[in-house]
């Protein structure tokens, strides 16, 4: 994987819509977004503030949201809790240039590694496809 381009590389382990539309707009929708997909807005951060709190400003807006459903963390960290530092769902939405950028983690290695738990696989592969299906209405 090393010798893989970087670029091969991130679209590898992430998944990211992009924007037309303000970030201004796509933030103030995030909340909403999250209630009509199921998913609980644990902590959201602005990300770009707290760097340069700590004295390491940065010329772009970067917001993070931490969402979850629940009932599929429940499952997995009942059966994997090696999966916990890839918890909760992360959602990075950020400027780049006249464009935002929303993105995630690609979940689809990790729910391959669970296919022999049968239900808990239909649930991560749901809020994967739920996960995605919110980003997709964020982007507009």
């Amino acid at each position: 994987m090393a010798l893989l381009p970087k670029k091969q590389l991130l679209n590898m382990f992430t998944i990211e819509f992009k924007s037309q539309r303000t970030i201004q707009s796509i933030i103030d929708d995030v909340e909403i977004a999250c209630a009509e997909y199921g998913f609980a807005l644990l902590h959201h951060y602005n990300y770009h503030e707290v760097v340069a709190s700590k004295g390491f400003p940065i010329n772009r807006k970067v917001y993070i949201y931490e969402v979850c459903q629940a009932k599929v963390a429940s499952m997995v960290l009942t059966s994997n809790p090696h999966f916990a530092p890839f918890m909760p769902c992360r959602i990075a939405v950020y400027e780049e240039g006249d464009t935002t950028i929303i993105s995630t983690q690609n979940m689809q290695m990790m729910i391959d590694s669970i296919q022999s738990q049968m239900q808990l696989h239909v649930e991560a592969i749901g809020l994967f496809i739920a996960l995605q299906e919110m980003m997709k209405k964020l982007k507009g």
